[in-house]
Formats: C-alpha cells, sequence, structure tokens
C-alpha cells in the first residue's frame, strides 16, 4: 500500500485507505472514543476509576479520547452523546445505570456509532452492555470488615435500593458472617451516587449507633472520613482511597476498566466488534480487593488470599447455598448457585443486614 513507485498516487490512496481503517497494530489516529461520566473525575471513587481507564486508552492506543463529566441521569445525556458524536467519536462508553434508556434510543439513530453502556442490560445491533462481578470483591471486603468489628455492627452507607447495591451489601454480608457469624451489617440509603455531605452524615449516623467498621456503596471517600474522624474502621469502594482517611481505611474492592475498554476499542478498529452482555469478575482482573492496609486485622490476608483462590477456581460460588433472607427463609437451598439473571435483579437482604428496600412501588 505504500510501494514507493507508485509517486504521487498511492500516498493519497494509502492516506485514505489508513484513514478508513485500523491495521493490526490496534492503532488508528482517526478512532475517537467518548467517555460519559456520573460524577467528577476528582471524586476518587467511580467516575475516577473510569477515567483512569480512558487514560489508559489513551497511552496504550493512542488514539483521541473525549469525556464529559458530571452528566445527570436524563434525558440531557442524548444531547451529550450527539455532540460526541459531532466530535467524531466512533464508539461511546456510557458510565452508568440512569442512561440505559436514553443510550438505546440514540444507538437507533447512528447505526453506524458502537455504544456500550455500563451497569444496564438493554442491547441493539450496535449498543452492548458491561459489568464486572463486584460481589466477588465485596464478599472479600466483607472477610476484613468481619475479622475487625468488636461490636458486632457494621455500617454500609449505600446509594439506591436497586439490584447492583442489594447485591453489593448482602455479599459484603456474607463475607462478614463467613468469619463471624453473629455480626450484623446496618445500611442507611442517600439516594445519592455523589453527595459527600449526605454520604458522610449516614456514616455518622452509624457510628452514633455503635458501629466500628464502615462500608459505602458511594463515590466518595467521605464515609471513610467520618469513620476516621471517631476513631472507627472503613471499608471503600472504586479506587483505592487508602490516602484519604489513613488511619481509618482497611481495602476496597476497586474497578480496572482499562483493559476491557481497550479491548472494546480494538475490536471496533479492526471490524471484529459485535454488541455483547460482558459481566468479568476476578478472574478477568475488572474488579479486584485493594491491597490491605496496617489497619487491617492480623490474619485477614491469609484468609483474602484463600476465599479467592476458591471464587477464581470456581470452588467457591459467593451466592452458593444455603442462603437465607431476613426473616428466615430459605432463598437459595444446599448445592445450589443462583443464576446471572437472579443476581442481576435481586431484591432481598440476606440474613444478617439490618435494613429495609423500599423501591417505591
Amino acid at each position: 500500500m505504500r510501494k514507493l513507485w507508485l509517486f504521487a498516487l498511492v500516498p493519497l490512496l494509502a492516506a485514505a485507505l489508513l484513514a478508513g481503517c485500523s491495521g493490526k497494530t490496534g492503532v488508528s489516529k482517526e478512532m475517537v472514543a467518548g467517555f460519559i461520566y456520573i460524577g467528577p473525575v476528582g471524586d476518587h471513587g467511580w467516575t475516577y476509576a473510569q477515567d483512569k481507564g480512558r487514560v489508559m486508552v489513551e497511552e496504550k492506543l493512542g488514539i483521541r479520547t473525549i469525556y464529559k463529566e458530571s452528566v445527570p441521569e436524563g434525558p440531557e445525556v442524548k444531547d451529550v452523546i450527539r455532540n460526541m458524536i459531532d466530535q467524531g467519536a466512533k464508539i461511546i462508553f456510557a458510565g452508568s445505570f440512569g442512561y440505559m434508556d436514553y443510550v438505546e434510543e440514540v444507538s437507533k439513530e447512528y447505526p453506524d456509532i458502537k455504544f456500550l453502556h455500563c451497569s444496564g442490560y438493554k442491547m441493539t445491533d450496535n449498543m452492548g452492555n458491561y459489568f464486572g462481578r463486584m460481589y466477588q470483591a465485596r464478599f472479600l471486603s466483607g472477610l476484613v470488615a468481619g475479622m475487625k468489628t468488636r461490636t458486632g455492627k457494621i455500617g454500609y452507607v449505600a446509594a439506591f435500593e436497586i439490584p447492583e447495591v442489594i447485591r453489593g451489601i448482602n455479599a459484603f454480608t456474607l463475607g462478614v458472617r463467613a468469619v463471624n457469624p453473629e455480626a450484623k451489617v446496618y445500611v442507611r440509603w442517600t439516594h445519592t451516587w455523589y453527595d459527600p455531605g449526605k454520604e458522610t452524615e449516614a456514616a455518622k449516623a452509624l457510628l452514633d449507633e455503635n458501629c466500628d467498621v464502615i462500608a459505602q456503596h458511594q463515590d466518595t471517600a467521605g464515609p471513610q472520613q467520618a469513620a476516621e474522624a471517631k476513631g472507627a474502621y472503613s471499608i471503600g469502594y472504586n479506587s483505592d482511597m487508602a490516602s484519604m482517611a489513613p488511619n481509618a481505611y482497611m481495602t476496597a474492592p476497586v474497578w480496572n476498566w482499562g483493559p476491557y475498554f481497550i479491548d472494546q476499542i480494538k475490536k471496533a478498529m479492526d471490524g471484529t466488534w459485535t454488541p455483547t452482555s460482558y459481566w468479568g469478575g476476578l478472574e478477568d482482573g475488572i474488579v479486584d480487593l485493594a491491597p490491605l492496609t496496617a489497619n487491617a486485622p492480623e490474619g485477614s490476608q491469609e484468609k483474602v488470599d484463600e476465599m479467592r483462590a476458591r471464587i477464581v477456581s470456581g470452588e467457591f460460588h459467593v451466592f452458593g447455598g444455603p442462603l437465607k433472607d431476613q426473616k428466615g427463609v430459605i432463598r437459595v437451598k444446599k448445592g445450589e448457585v443462583m443464576t446471572d439473571s437472579e443476581m442481576l435483579s435481586m431484591g432481598w437482604f440476606v440474613e444478617g443486614v439490618v435494613g429495609k428496600i423500599d423501591t417505591g412501588k
């Protein structure tokens, strides 16, 4: 395609070909990837972890990326998507559950653009979805919390009553009670993903109820900083937050989005991309547990390592029976394992959780 003896004509043809496709190297300067975030990139949480993945895309693939932070989960996301397409985006990652219906709608308007929606379930001919089995890392973090608590009361600051959050609370509680069968997990809802004030106040209320470890499904370090101020301990989320509450923080379930983003963009560039529903786990590295700090209890690293190996090998399933709900009713029988569909639609708390689920229905 670049033979020197073709002088002027072939360089023009070559340029045209290179503009329209990517080579085996996986690098195309014409590929532009767009990323839409629910919060600010400096939240040290959910959005921060996603943006680390975007930066990895630029570093590894050498392509141009664009992003928009703090986009509400409403119809305005459609305008953000269209603007990104006007800027040349060929593949767009929408990073929050509430974007799903709007991404689906716009995907039908632009059949040549590839869309990927995080944490949802809808698909079209050019829209896939992706998420990670964070419940596995949540379970591991529960082991640490269960071994640390002295009061037997662990607080959990939670965002919304949706299956993703409920599943995480349940997995965490199962981890806690695997090492501390009498311990309980107390849930406070904030009904926000990113609100440092509300998150901090919810944690303070739990601490006032004698919880001595605080966990969270929130996007800031507010709950952990509240724990530190009280002389308690914490489990973070999304990214390693050790520097945010160094005297309280023990570990955190964390996301590693970069390899998945890179894989999908490479497939889009070489023409092999198809919409799929991806749900990777510890074995893929998309979810993990951040390194334990000196605040973690003695023996917890060994327990985490043991259970991680059993989860990855398939020997142990976090949601394997017997499992009871809050009322003591068997929900999963001994020898059975919840299906992906059942986990993705989870709407009940396991035994050991103190709190209510109000979906507004």
